[in-house]
Protein backbone atom coordinates (compact mmCIF):
# COMPACT_ATOMS: atom_id res chain seq x y z
CA UNK A 1 0.00 0.00 0.00
CA UNK A 2 2.90 2.70 0.91
CA UNK A 3 4.41 1.49 -2.29
CA UNK A 4 1.89 2.53 -4.50
CA UNK A 5 1.82 6.03 -2.71
CA UNK A 6 3.70 8.78 -5.03
CA UNK A 7 6.93 10.43 -3.73
CA UNK A 8 5.28 13.68 -3.96
CA UNK A 9 1.83 13.13 -2.89
CA UNK A 10 3.91 11.23 0.33
CA UNK A 11 3.86 15.01 1.86
CA UNK A 12 0.65 16.00 0.89
CA UNK A 13 -0.55 15.79 4.59
CA UNK A 14 1.42 18.92 5.81
CA UNK A 15 0.24 20.67 3.36
CA UNK A 16 -3.88 19.40 3.15
CA UNK A 17 -4.54 18.96 6.15
CA UNK A 18 -4.57 21.60 9.94
CA UNK A 19 -4.52 18.62 11.98
CA UNK A 20 -1.09 17.62 10.43
CA UNK A 21 0.38 20.77 10.18
CA UNK A 22 0.21 21.29 14.13
CA UNK A 23 1.53 17.87 14.66
CA UNK A 24 4.32 18.58 12.61
CA UNK A 25 5.00 21.70 13.65
CA UNK A 26 4.64 20.66 17.46
CA UNK A 27 6.75 17.36 17.08
CA UNK A 28 9.63 18.88 14.74
CA UNK A 29 9.83 21.59 18.30
CA UNK A 30 9.60 18.56 20.54
CA UNK A 31 12.77 17.40 18.48
CA UNK A 32 14.57 20.08 19.19
CA UNK A 33 14.18 19.74 22.59
CA UNK A 34 14.50 15.91 22.42
CA UNK A 35 17.63 16.34 19.98
CA UNK A 36 19.71 19.18 22.26
CA UNK A 37 19.20 17.77 26.05
CA UNK A 38 19.37 13.74 24.50
CA UNK A 39 22.55 14.83 23.60
CA UNK A 40 24.01 15.32 27.43
CA UNK A 41 22.05 12.61 28.80
CA UNK A 42 23.68 9.92 26.60
CA UNK A 43 27.03 11.52 26.76
CA UNK A 44 26.79 11.69 30.58
CA UNK A 45 25.08 8.14 30.78
CA UNK A 46 21.52 9.22 32.21
CA UNK A 47 19.40 7.02 29.99
CA UNK A 48 17.88 5.22 32.60
CA UNK A 49 16.96 8.21 35.28
CA UNK A 50 15.69 10.18 32.03
CA UNK A 51 13.51 6.89 31.11
CA UNK A 52 12.20 7.32 34.60
CA UNK A 53 11.30 11.08 34.39
CA UNK A 54 9.55 10.42 31.51
CA UNK A 55 7.78 7.96 33.43
CA UNK A 56 7.35 9.91 36.23
CA UNK A 57 5.38 12.56 34.73
CA UNK A 58 2.42 10.22 34.74
CA UNK A 59 0.53 9.98 38.15
CA UNK A 60 0.58 14.43 37.61
CA UNK A 61 -0.84 14.22 34.12
CA UNK A 62 -3.35 11.55 35.33
CA UNK A 63 -4.60 13.87 38.57
CA UNK A 64 -4.68 16.75 36.11
CA UNK A 65 -7.28 15.29 34.36
CA UNK A 66 -9.23 14.05 37.25
CA UNK A 67 -9.13 17.45 38.82
CA UNK A 68 -9.52 19.31 35.82
CA UNK A 69 -6.10 21.45 36.18
CA UNK A 70 -3.53 22.27 33.66
CA UNK A 71 -1.73 19.26 33.12
CA UNK A 72 1.79 21.37 32.52
CA UNK A 73 1.48 21.96 36.22
CA UNK A 74 0.42 18.57 36.97
CA UNK A 75 3.55 17.05 35.07
CA UNK A 76 5.65 19.33 36.71
CA UNK A 77 4.78 18.92 40.07
CA UNK A 78 5.04 15.11 39.13
CA UNK A 79 8.43 15.18 38.37
CA UNK A 80 9.42 16.95 40.82
CA UNK A 81 8.82 14.60 43.28
CA UNK A 82 10.15 11.73 41.29
CA UNK A 83 13.60 13.66 41.36
CA UNK A 84 13.15 14.07 44.94
CA UNK A 85 12.30 10.77 45.67
CA UNK A 86 15.16 9.77 43.53
CA UNK A 87 18.09 11.56 45.48
CA UNK A 88 16.51 10.52 48.87
CA UNK A 89 16.41 7.18 47.66
CA UNK A 90 19.59 7.31 46.55
CA UNK A 91 21.24 8.74 49.88
CA UNK A 92 19.53 6.72 52.39
CA UNK A 93 18.86 3.01 50.84
CA UNK A 94 21.57 0.39 50.72
CA UNK A 95 21.27 -0.66 47.50
CA UNK A 96 22.12 0.68 43.95
CA UNK A 97 20.88 3.80 42.22
CA UNK A 98 19.37 1.52 39.72
CA UNK A 99 17.70 -0.26 41.60
CA UNK A 100 15.93 3.10 43.37
CA UNK A 101 15.40 4.44 40.08
CA UNK A 102 13.60 1.46 39.21
CA UNK A 103 11.14 1.05 41.87
CA UNK A 104 10.21 4.57 41.60
CA UNK A 105 9.80 4.24 38.04
CA UNK A 106 7.09 1.69 38.34
CA UNK A 107 5.73 3.25 41.16
CA UNK A 108 4.72 6.35 39.97
CA UNK A 109 3.52 4.65 37.18
CA UNK A 110 0.96 2.41 38.57
CA UNK A 111 0.29 4.83 40.69
CA UNK A 112 -0.43 7.25 37.48
CA UNK A 113 -2.39 4.70 35.90
CA UNK A 114 -4.63 4.00 39.27
CA UNK A 115 -5.50 7.60 39.14
CA UNK A 116 -6.19 7.51 35.78
CA UNK A 117 -8.51 5.04 36.36
CA UNK A 118 -11.02 7.04 38.62
CA UNK A 119 -11.83 8.69 35.53
CA UNK A 120 -14.95 8.48 33.67
CA UNK A 121 -12.56 8.51 30.19
CA UNK A 122 -9.99 6.05 31.48
CA UNK A 123 -9.37 4.67 28.30
CA UNK A 124 -8.98 7.81 25.74
CA UNK A 125 -7.54 9.99 28.48
CA UNK A 126 -4.53 6.87 29.35
CA UNK A 127 -3.74 6.37 26.03
CA UNK A 128 -3.22 9.68 25.22
CA UNK A 129 -0.98 10.70 27.85
CA UNK A 130 0.98 7.86 27.46
CA UNK A 131 1.12 7.01 23.44
CA UNK A 132 0.75 10.81 22.57
CA UNK A 133 -2.26 12.85 21.05
CA UNK A 134 -1.84 14.96 18.15
CA UNK A 135 -5.37 15.34 17.03
CA UNK A 136 -5.51 17.49 20.56
CA UNK A 137 -2.62 19.53 20.19
CA UNK A 138 -4.14 23.70 20.66
CA UNK A 139 -2.08 26.59 20.22
CA UNK A 140 -0.87 27.01 24.02
CA UNK A 141 0.72 23.55 23.38
CA UNK A 142 2.94 25.19 20.57
CA UNK A 143 3.75 27.57 22.33
CA UNK A 144 4.86 25.67 25.14
CA UNK A 145 6.66 23.57 22.97
CA UNK A 146 8.36 26.45 21.60
CA UNK A 147 9.41 28.13 24.85
CA UNK A 148 10.70 24.60 25.67
CA UNK A 149 12.72 24.34 22.62
CA UNK A 150 14.03 27.83 22.82
CA UNK A 151 14.73 27.74 26.44
CA UNK A 152 17.03 24.11 26.15
CA UNK A 153 18.82 26.30 23.27
CA UNK A 154 19.35 28.92 25.14
CA UNK A 155 21.13 26.90 28.11
CA UNK A 156 23.17 24.14 25.84
CA UNK A 157 24.73 27.59 24.50
CA UNK A 158 25.20 29.41 27.63
CA UNK A 159 25.93 26.27 29.82
CA UNK A 160 27.87 24.60 26.74
CA UNK A 161 31.73 24.49 28.97
CA UNK A 162 29.70 22.86 32.43
CA UNK A 163 27.53 20.64 30.43
CA UNK A 164 30.41 19.39 28.38
CA UNK A 165 32.81 19.03 31.15
CA UNK A 166 30.10 17.40 33.59
CA UNK A 167 29.33 14.84 30.80
CA UNK A 168 32.67 13.57 31.16
CA UNK A 169 34.37 14.19 34.86
CA UNK A 170 32.54 15.39 37.57
CA UNK A 171 35.25 16.08 39.26
CA UNK A 172 37.05 18.44 36.98
CA UNK A 173 34.12 20.37 36.85
CA UNK A 174 34.04 21.35 40.54
CA UNK A 175 37.97 21.78 40.31
CA UNK A 176 37.02 23.71 37.67
CA UNK A 177 34.69 25.98 39.98
CA UNK A 178 31.87 24.75 37.26
CA UNK A 179 29.21 23.76 39.68
CA UNK A 180 28.50 20.31 39.11
CA UNK A 181 25.57 20.03 41.24
CA UNK A 182 23.61 23.28 39.92
CA UNK A 183 24.53 22.22 36.15
CA UNK A 184 23.45 18.51 37.21
CA UNK A 185 19.96 20.17 38.30
CA UNK A 186 19.25 22.24 35.52
CA UNK A 187 19.81 19.08 32.92
CA UNK A 188 17.39 17.58 34.78
CA UNK A 189 14.71 20.30 34.89
CA UNK A 190 15.58 20.60 31.00
CA UNK A 191 14.67 16.78 30.80
CA UNK A 192 11.35 17.13 32.50
CA UNK A 193 10.40 20.35 30.52
CA UNK A 194 11.26 18.13 27.42
CA UNK A 195 8.80 15.49 28.60
CA UNK A 196 6.50 17.80 28.89
CA UNK A 197 6.39 19.67 25.95
CA UNK A 198 6.76 16.77 24.03
CA UNK A 199 4.19 14.33 25.64
CA UNK A 200 1.06 15.62 23.80
CA UNK A 201 3.21 15.15 20.16
CA UNK A 202 4.95 11.69 21.56
CA UNK A 203 3.36 10.36 24.74
CA UNK A 204 5.41 10.28 27.82
CA UNK A 205 6.13 6.71 27.59
CA UNK A 206 7.37 7.05 23.82
CA UNK A 207 9.16 10.56 24.39
CA UNK A 208 12.31 9.02 25.99
CA UNK A 209 12.99 7.32 22.48
CA UNK A 210 13.10 10.85 20.09
CA UNK A 211 15.64 11.74 23.28
CA UNK A 212 18.05 9.04 22.93
CA UNK A 213 17.52 7.77 19.86
CA UNK A 214 18.53 10.88 17.70
CA UNK A 215 21.08 11.35 20.13
CA UNK A 216 22.80 8.01 20.26
CA UNK A 217 23.00 7.62 16.38
CA UNK A 218 24.65 11.33 16.77
CA UNK A 219 27.60 9.90 18.57
CA UNK A 220 28.06 7.23 16.05
CA UNK A 221 28.92 9.31 13.23
CA UNK A 222 30.52 12.63 14.67
CA UNK A 223 33.20 13.21 17.32
CA UNK A 224 33.04 16.60 18.34
CA UNK A 225 30.25 17.44 20.65
CA UNK A 226 29.10 20.19 18.65
CA UNK A 227 28.28 18.69 16.15
CA UNK A 228 26.79 15.70 17.99
CA UNK A 229 24.47 18.50 19.22
CA UNK A 230 23.46 19.25 15.20
CA UNK A 231 23.06 15.54 14.35
CA UNK A 232 21.48 14.67 17.19
CA UNK A 233 18.22 17.59 16.17
CA UNK A 234 18.67 16.66 12.42
CA UNK A 235 17.83 12.57 13.12
CA UNK A 236 15.41 13.91 15.59
CA UNK A 237 13.58 15.88 12.66
CA UNK A 238 13.96 13.00 10.70
CA UNK A 239 11.83 10.68 13.33
CA UNK A 240 9.23 13.21 13.10
CA UNK A 241 8.44 13.79 9.60
CA UNK A 242 9.22 9.92 8.71
CA UNK A 243 6.90 9.32 11.65
CA UNK A 244 4.22 11.14 10.80
CA UNK A 245 4.00 10.20 7.35
CA UNK A 246 4.04 6.73 8.13
CA UNK A 247 1.29 7.05 10.61
CA UNK A 248 -0.87 9.25 8.38
CA UNK A 249 -0.31 6.89 5.26
CA UNK A 250 -0.40 3.25 6.93
CA UNK A 251 -3.43 4.59 9.59
CA UNK A 252 -0.60 3.97 12.46
CA UNK A 253 -0.38 5.36 15.73
CA UNK A 254 1.85 8.72 15.31
CA UNK A 255 3.51 8.48 18.52
CA UNK A 256 4.96 5.15 18.34
CA UNK A 257 5.53 5.82 14.49
CA UNK A 258 7.54 8.51 15.60
CA UNK A 259 9.76 6.50 18.48
CA UNK A 260 10.10 3.49 16.46
CA UNK A 261 11.56 5.60 13.77
CA UNK A 262 13.89 7.35 15.69
CA UNK A 263 15.08 3.89 16.69
CA UNK A 264 15.28 2.19 13.58
CA UNK A 265 17.28 5.41 12.14
CA UNK A 266 19.72 4.58 15.07
CA UNK A 267 20.15 0.77 14.09
CA UNK A 268 20.88 1.81 10.55
CA UNK A 269 23.44 4.47 11.59
CA UNK A 270 25.25 1.86 13.92
CA UNK A 271 25.37 -0.97 11.48
CA UNK A 272 26.07 1.45 8.63
CA UNK A 273 28.92 2.94 11.17
CA UNK A 274 30.38 -0.80 12.19
CA UNK A 275 30.72 -1.62 8.10
CA UNK A 276 32.26 1.32 7.54
CA UNK A 277 34.93 1.24 10.23
CA UNK A 278 35.48 -2.51 9.48
CA UNK A 279 36.05 -1.23 5.75
CA UNK A 280 38.50 1.87 7.26
CA UNK A 281 40.39 -0.99 9.12
CA UNK A 282 40.84 -3.68 5.98
CA UNK A 283 42.32 -0.73 4.10
CA UNK A 284 44.65 0.53 6.75
CA UNK A 285 46.14 -2.83 7.28
CA UNK A 286 46.20 -3.49 3.27
CA UNK A 287 48.25 0.35 3.28
CA UNK A 288 50.40 -1.53 5.45
CA UNK A 289 51.19 -4.45 4.26
CA UNK A 290 51.90 -2.95 1.03
CA UNK A 291 54.34 -0.33 2.76
CA UNK A 292 55.87 -3.48 4.24
CA UNK A 293 56.27 -5.22 0.78
CA UNK A 294 58.03 -2.08 -0.38
CA UNK A 295 60.26 -1.91 2.46
CA UNK A 296 61.36 -5.43 2.04
CA UNK A 297 61.81 -5.23 -1.83
CA UNK A 298 63.85 -1.76 -1.14
CA UNK A 299 66.14 -3.68 1.23
CA UNK A 300 66.98 -6.55 -1.12
CA UNK A 301 67.88 -4.59 -3.75
CA UNK A 302 70.18 -2.33 -1.98
CA UNK A 303 71.42 -5.44 -0.89
CA UNK A 304 72.35 -6.93 -4.88
CA UNK A 305 70.49 -9.74 -4.49
CA UNK A 306 68.87 -10.20 -8.45
CA UNK A 307 65.42 -10.67 -9.11
CA UNK A 308 66.03 -13.98 -10.46
CA UNK A 309 67.84 -15.21 -7.20
CA UNK A 310 64.36 -14.24 -5.77
CA UNK A 311 62.13 -16.12 -7.86
CA UNK A 312 63.75 -18.86 -7.77
CA UNK A 313 65.54 -19.73 -5.15
CA UNK A 314 68.96 -22.07 -5.08
CA UNK A 315 68.17 -25.39 -3.34
CA UNK A 316 70.34 -26.90 -1.00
Amino acid sequence: MLASVPILEWFDPFLSSPVMQRALLASLLAGVACGLIGTWIVLRGLTFIGDALAHGVVPGLAASAVLGINPVLGAVLSAAVMVGGITIVQRRARFGSDTAIGLLFVGMLSVGVLIMSRSTSFAGDLTGFLFGGITGIRTGDLLLGAGVAVTVLVATVIGFRAFLVLSFNADAAKVMGLRPGLTHAVMLILVTATIVASFKSVGSLLVFALITAPAAAAVQVVRRVPLVLVASVVFAEMSVVIGLLLAWHANLAPGAAMASTAVVIFLIVLVGSEVTARFRRRAAVDDLEADGDDQVVGDIAGSGVAQGDLAEPSLP
